[in-house]
This record gives structure tokens, C-alpha cells and sequence, in this order.
């Protein structure tokens, strides 16, 4: 039997629109969003469906928003398929929590309060610190490596075959750019970020997200969710908090991630939330995986069809 494993989209897939037209077509859509803005105490549907787009980009905003349209998403995709069977899931940084949410670790009101706690502890800690990343396009880890050790950045995402991403001080960023070229990069591009994501500069939003974290009740998850921290399931609640925590600096390791699930006998991958981010890089992993996603009223009437075929 095909396995299937639910994939929840990251800080950066966020764009003006997103969910609008699944608000406007679904009720049980339009019931998330309200709950949202209800949990949250401001209007974050409408920085969703309308933006301003810089608004919208920010961090504190970008990813209780981001978590919104996975949850949604995955709400509605169970809606139309009731008997839908999800073995494990996986979220891309702040996707990881709403991995575990649909895994049953945490409420949807723990979840998005969470998240927005965490946006507004990142954000803070990019504004008391001089930070940047950018994305490393066709070199390997071990000569990434090379260049972060010789230009004192990290190593923050590593995404799939050929795409890396680096991140530290802002000093730094442009040399470790130059070096990557000089070493056989074939693109080095400083990301529009406010920045440095999975570094040590984030550091001083860790200590206030494991308080966060002490506030709530995390349960033992129901089926596996891959950390990023380290590409392996999760285990007990403790676990799942240290490990949130550490994620804050720790380089995610979205493509060890995928190959632990491939290597578990997953075939079938279902990307939930705005964007096809993480379905490209499935795409530089293995060609032979089956992608589908949810985005839109389009795209998930595609993937209800194409799951309801396999069942």
C-alpha cells in the first residue's frame, strides 16, 4: 500500500490572496479564519486575503498566517475526503507546527497563538541583530560547509539537492556570497528576509518561545512528525518542546527529512498551505514521488480527485 505524508508550507510562501478564494467557497473555511482572528485578537483574514502585502510579509504576521492557510487547508481537504489516510507529516520551520497540530500535539488556538508568539520573538530578535541570508544554488553541503566556516555564517536550510541556504551577520553575507561563486556556486542570492533565520542571531528568541512552549499542553503525537532539527520522528511531549526550541537556530534539514519518509516506504506527498515550495524541492529529491498540493479552490479539487481515485 501507498503511505502518504502531509507536508505544511514555510515562512516565505506567503503572498496577499492566499485563502480567500476557500473562504469565500467553503463555510468550514470561513469558520477557521473567524476562529483565528478570534484566538488572535486582531484581523489576520483579512491581512491574508488582502494584505498590504509589506503588512502581511512581516514576521509576526507572516506566519500565524502561513500556519492559517495549511490549517485551512487541511481542514477542508479532510471535509472532502473523509476517509483520507495520512501515515505521517512534516512542516517546513514554522510549518512544523502545524505538522504536529494536525498530528494532534497541540490545539489549533495553542498552535497559531504559538506561532504568532514565535513570529513576534524572531522579529525582535532580527531587530536587535544585523542579519541576512541567502540561497546557494549548486553546491553540495560538505563545500557549503567550506564556505560558512571560512566567512563565519551558518548553514540554515538545507533544502533539497543544489539549494542551500546560509544565513548569519550582514557583514559577512556579501563575502560568503563571493566565496560560494569562487568555490563553483552556480547562483549566490541574497533572500529578501528581515534576517538571519536558524542561526545564532535568533538566539534570544529561544529562552521566550520555551517559556511559550511551558504554557501549554503538548500530547503525544498520533502518528510520526518528522523534526527539522533532526530529520528523525519526534518523541514525547518533552521532546517535541526541546526540539521546537531548538529549531529557532538550528539549520533545517527539510532534505534528510524527505529521504528519512522515502526510505519509510512514502510515495504520495500532499503540500498544504500557499505556495509549491516544498513540492520543488521534492522535485530535486526524488522524481518519482507523487507531489499533489493545496492552495486553492483549484488545486485542492485536483488532489481530492486524485486521492479519492487512489482510495
Amino acid at each position: 500500500m501507498s503511505k502518504t505524508a502531509l507536508l505544511f508550507a514555510g515562512q516565505g510562501a506567503q503572498s496577499a490572496g492566499m485563502g480567500r478564494d476557500l473562504a469565500e467557497q467553503f463555510p468550514a473555511a470561513r469558520k477557521c479564519f473567524a476562529q483565528a482572528n478570534a484566538t488572535l485578537g486582531y484581523d489576520l483574514a483579512k491581512l491574508c486575503f488582502a494584505g498590504p502585502e509589506a503588512e502581511l510579509t512581516r514576521t509576526e504576521n507572516a506566519q500565524p498566517g502561513i500556519f492559517l492557510v495549511g490549517w485551512v487547508a487541511f481542514e477542508l481537504l479532510r471535509e472532502r475526503l473523509p476517509g483520507l489516510q495520512f501515515e505521517a507529516t512534516a512542516g517546513l520551520s514554522l510549518g512544523e507546527f502545524t505538522a504536529l497540530t494536525a498530528a494532534g500535539a497541540m490545539s489549533f488556538e495553542d498552535g497559531i497563538r504559538l506561532v504568532r508568539q514565535r513570529g513576534q520573538f524572531m522579529q525582535e530578535a532580527c531587530e536587535a541583530t544585523q542579519g541576512g541570508m541567502a540561497a546557494i544554488i549548486g553546491l553540495d553541503e560538505a563545500t557549503t560547509r567550506e564556505v560558512c566556516a571560512q566567512s563565519g555564517v551558518e548553514l540554515a536550510n538545507l533544502n533539497c539537492p543544489g539549494q542551500i541556504v546560509i544565513s548569519g551577520p550582514s557583514d559577512r553575507m556579501a563575502a560568503a556570497c563571493e566565496l560560494a561563486k569562487a568555490k563553483g556556486a552556480r547562483k549566490a542570492m541574497p533572500l529578501p528576509v528581515a534576517g538571519a533565520y536558524h542561526s545564532r542571531l535568533m538566539a534570544g528568541a529561544g529562552p521566550r518561545l520555551d517559556a511559550a512552549l511551558t504554557s501549554i499542553s503538548l500530547k503525544q503525537t498520533t502518528i510520526p512528525v518528522i523534526s527539522n532539527v533532526t530529520a528523525q520522528p519526534h518523541g514525547a511531549p518533552t521532546e517535541i518542546h526541546r526540539r521546537l526550541v531548538e529549531q529557532v537556530t538550528a539549520p533545517v534539514r527539510w532534505e534528510d527529512s524527505m529521504r528519512y519518509l522515502l526510505a519509510q516506504g512514502f510515495t504520495c506527498f500532499v503540500e498544504l498551505g500557499p505556495g509549491k515550495a516544498l513540492s520543488g524541492f521534492m522535485r530535486r529529491i526524488d522524481t518519482n514521488a507523487q507531489m499533489l498540493n493545496v492552495a486553492d479552490v483549484e488545486s485542492l479539487g485536483a488532489t481530492v480527485e486524485a486521492l479519492g481515485a487512489a482510495t
